[in-house]
């Protein structure tokens, strides 16, 4: 009787183990997509958990029987920008609800007074919207845009320092690149920035959720985040930060009622002053519903143990590729879960190669780019591996 408790006691803890193994931060029920792929696309569109599902549901029943009242919407807007700053260690106050984050980069460049003259500084690395928008202020208003290139996929802040001068108005790079992952070291950045009085933005959509955020210790002036990507849920709602400090800085171009906090004689409005006042009008409610539920539930799982988890399962890959001959487009030691590799193969082979292993990556400009999560794990990272042998 004592060995067959022996055994049960042993089986008990190696199936205890096997499982720890396969779902390591113990959210792989969370996520209906990991009984389909292997989705290492979380870069692209990250599928959202359960819970996201659950109060898209409840909002859009709610919305459909019974009378919805604003004041418990602008409350769940409240929810939301306490929830986002706890997130990146800022004040309720210094968060405003955007639609993308596209619109955060232009409420900045529009709202900071460019001048023909003026210059913007940005990184190779950065997203398109950032070269399309500075290239048309370039048109329209005279400033110059400056762009650093990389070096095999990294930039220092040195190599941003030999750019920015007295008539750099802002310097505005990805937290973290969508194109190969890479990691800036921000607070060395910021300082340059700021000795020459100019602010610093970062685009965060690729960096909320998967890492931890200190805009305190970064000396990020402003960020903007979309939801749809590592916050884990829907379109539509971007948590965009901005310092107490900055918001009297920056103008805004947008004004509507619930700017108003309070309504004088004559038609006349004392607005807010808080970074509300970049939102001008209401939010896609359901889509704050949806963030509001995501917001929860990565406080709950915790970003620092999700950072852990999916950057050590990056590193991983990048040494296993490395030894498999592929050429990284992404640094050594990076600490973040994007990274890319460079394939010269045709890209419909490319892709091919992951459909037959049912794994999810982009294949894009003769780079493919893999992002893990907090629900992969080194089961799918091997068949992401079996995948790339095939494309050296």
């Amino acid at each position: 009787m004592e060995m067959d408790r022996r055994s049960f006691m042993a089986a008990a803890v190696a199936a205890s183990k096997a499982e720890a193994k396969r779902d390591p931060l113990g959210v792989r029920g969370d996520f209906p997509i990991v009984e389909q792929a292997a989705y290492l696309n979380s870069a692209y569109i990250a599928p959202v958990p359960r819970a996201v599902t659950e109060a898209a549901r409840q909002y859009i029943e709610g919305k459909s029987s019974r009378p919805m009242q604003v004041r418990d919407l602008m409350a769940a807007n409240d929810a939301v920008r306490a929830q986002f700053a706890r997130l990146v260690n800022a004040h309720p106050d210094e968060i405003g609800l955007l639609g993308s984050t596209g619109e955060g980069e232009n409420v900045i460049a529009n709202g900071i007074g460019l001048r023909a003259g003026d210059n913007v500084v940005v990184d190779d690395l950065h997203y398109t919207t950032e070269f399309v928008l500075y290239r048309a202020l370039e048109a329209s208003h005279g400033i110059e845009l400056r762009i650093v290139p990389s070096r095999d996929g990294a930039v220092t802040a040195a190599d941003f320092e030999r750019l920015i001068d007295k008539r750099t108005r802002i310097v505005s790079v990805a937290w973290v690149s969508h194109r190969n992952g890479f990691r800036h070291d921000m607070r060395p950045i910021a300082d340059i920035v700021h000795a020459h009085g100019a602010l610093f933005y970062a685009d965060a959509v690729q960096a909320a959720g998967m890492i931890e955020l200190d805009v305190r210790a970064a000396g990020v002036d402003a960020l903007c985040a979309n939801s749809y990507k590592w916050l884990m849920s829907e379109f539509g709602v971007a948590p965009f930060y901005v310092s107490r400090d900055a918001i009297e800085r920056i103008r805004t171009d947008r004004i509507g009622e619930f700017s108003v906090v309070r309504e004088e004689a004559d038609h006349r409005y004392q607005t807010v002053t808080t970074a509300r006042k970049f939102e001008g009008s209401s939010r896609a409610f359901g889509a704050v519903a949806q963030l509001r539920a995501a917001l929860s539930y990565l406080e709950k799982t915790s970003v620092a143990r999700i950072e852990a988890h999916s950057v050590g399962l990056a590193a991983r890959l990048h040494g296993e590729l490395a030894k498999q001959g592929h050429r990284l487009a992404t640094p050594d030691g990076n600490r973040s879960s994007i990274l890319a590799f460079y394939c010269a193969k045709p890209a419909d082979e490319v892709r091919q190669a992951f459909r037959a292993r049912n794994v999810e990556v982009t294949v894009r400009g003769g780079m493919v780019r893999i992002a893990a999560a907090l629900f992969n794990n080194d089961d799918e990272i091997g068949k992401c591996l079996e995948a790339t042998r095939r494309l050296v």
